[in-house]
């Protein structure tokens, strides 16, 4: 603030006296707030937004403007209101006034931008499997971007770089524009229809695909080929068998409504924010998305590798958790280390009746010697159990013969599995919490391909042995396990999945309880 702009603020008054109010003014309102308050000191309390100079100027218009966006990205209007911030910045009285208001326009100018580049809600907080850690700037981080850059620039770099983010904003604004026209019109009237089928329930599912954007008009009320390859391509954009013929799952996802739909974007555009790494997800990365039980290699931004998986299954202590970390290692013909809580509640009852029960499994002490089952462990509770269990490598193994490792605190990882049965089905919910792929080997030799000259062959010659062999990876891959209910495909084509935890709609609570809603685009 410069000296001549507090004598015209305060006519008459001294400007030294002016200036030194001010100053502790701020710094006082300042000290509430940790980051803000060391910003404030790097500058000697001086102002960004309260002075009448061009740079003070050019923040206080460009924060204005980048508020009116927060509609568009699925932010609380009422908290990002432009109007609060202009009400805020009239009714200075003093010098005092106008430090305080220096240091409540950088608080609101920080919850803004760190809900526009991270989210306005804290994972774990909605529930145990979010345990993502999101990657918060701190207000003096953001403060200091604003004022070393042009302002309008630093505001859109808060936006999450990533395509999808920005295909997650188009999809928003359809839905929206789709929400304004009276959204898809009649549900369909049927618990299942199928080809050679006509009649009143027919023509409603024709008439809602066709608002889908799924075919174009036609009067016909048959099941004819045509509304079959409509539902076939609808099914495969819900996760759904693609038979063409519209069972009753099928039925319930085409009768959702457009506000669901939003509802579910918008949810996904702040998990998105979430995920919004100084450094990206990486350049070459492992994403699996649990709600679609599907796992990629990604390089470059395109999928190189896919393959279906299998999760944990919808109970409390399996249910796998949402984190991101780094794949160190593979190992091929791996061992099963039982994990606690299986031995204790899985095995040991077994155990306890029949000592010889579990028979692939060895029974190791604290020295790794394997026990003597004869001695029987009926004396053993849950809590006094004293021994590790262990299967070791083999083609009945239960990780199969590879399982892949970013060590972490929740003991998740990908691998392989025996029971091959269970890629067939829809939902694939049935693991204890780790991630089992449909094609381990081809995904082992996706992720050597780098480092070996012949990842194939290199995999099977250590596989004949039989042995357990650490493979360490020569460049660490981030992986990331992500839970989406919407997303765009590698085409772009907006894709939705059931809710398998229920933690969507959680999501979706605390995002209405902040204030976001569902609305139909205006004018």
């Amino acid at each position: 603030m410069t000296a001549t702009a507090l004598a015209a603020f305060v006519p008459g008054a001294p400007v030294q006296a002016q200036v030194t109010a001010f100053k502790q003014a701020v710094a006082e309102t300042a000290a509430r707030h940790d980051g803000v308050a060391d910003f404030y000191r790097e500058r000697v309390f001086e102002p960004i937004w309260t002075g009448d100079d061009d740079a003070s100027r050019a923040r206080r218009a460009a924060f204005l403007r980048a508020m009116t966006t927060s509609h568009l990205h699925g932010l609380p209007e009422r908290r990002f209101d432009p109007k609060a911030i202009l009400a805020m910045m009239q009714g200075q009285k003093s010098s005092r006034d106008l430090g305080k208001l220096e240091v409540e326009l950088s608080i609101a100018f920080a919850d803004f931008a760190s809900a526009l580049q991270t989210g306005i809600l804290e994972p774990k907080r909605i529930d145990d499997g979010l345990v993502r850690k999101v990657p918060r700037r701190s207000p003096a981080e953001h403060l200091r971007g604003l004022t070393t850059q042009d302002p309008d620039v630093f505001f859109r770099s808060l936006v999450p770089p990533s395509p999808e983010y920005s295909r997650l904003m188009k999809a928003k604004f359809r839905m929206e524009r789709q929400l304004s026209t009276g959204g898809w019109g009649a549900t369909v009237p049927a618990s299942s229809l199928k080809p050679g089928n006509s009649g009143k329930a027919v023509v409603a599912l024709r008439d809602r695909l066709v608002r889908m954007g799924y075919m174009g008009r036609s009067a016909s009320a048959e099941y004819d080929g045509t509304l079959q390859a409509a539902v076939r391509q609808f099914q495969e954009d819900h996760g759904l068998e693609a038979d063409g013929v519209a069972g009753a799952s099928t039925i319930k996802e085409v009768n959702i409504g457009v506000e669901e739909r939003l509802e579910q974007i918008m949810v996904a555009m702040e998990r998105e924010r979430w995920l919004n790494f100084p450094e990206g997800l990486g350049k070459r990365h492992v994403k699996v998305n649990l709600t679609d039980f599907k796992a990629w290699i990604i390089d470059d931004d395109k999928v190189t590798f896919e393959t279906r998986a299998v999760v944990g299954m919808n109970q409390s202590d399996r249910r796998t958790p949402e984190f991101s970390d780094e794949m160190e290692r593979m190992v091929i013909n791996p061992s099963w280390y039982v994990p606690r809580s299986i031995i204790v509640n899985e095995y040991l009852p077994a155990l306890r009746s029949n000592p010889n029960s579990v028979g692939h499994l060895e029974i190791t002490d604290a020295r790794g010697r394997v026990v003597n089952r004869g001695n029987g462990f009926s004396q053993y509770s849950a809590q006094s159990f004293p021994f590790a269990m262990r299967q070791p490598p083999g083609p009945k193994n239960a990780l199969g013969l590879v399982k892949f490792l970013f060590p972490n605190k929740y003991n998740i990882y990908l691998h392989d599995t025996p029971a091959k049965s269970l890629f067939s089905r829809e939902v694939r919910a049935y693991s204890h919490g780790c991630i089992r792929l449909h094609k381990p080997q081809e995904f082992a030799h996706a992720i050597l391909a780098p480092q070996v000259s012949n990842p194939k062959e290199y995999f099977e010659r250590i596989l004949r042995t039989g042995a357990e062999t650490p493979v360490e990876l020569d460049q660490h891959v981030p992986v990331h396990l992500m839970y989406r209910t919407a997303y765009t495909d590698v085409k772009g084509v907006m894709q939705y999945r059931n809710d398998v935890y229920g933690r969507d709609a959680k999501i979706w609570r605390a995002l209405s309880a902040e204030g976001v809603t569902v609305g139909a685009v205006q004018g």
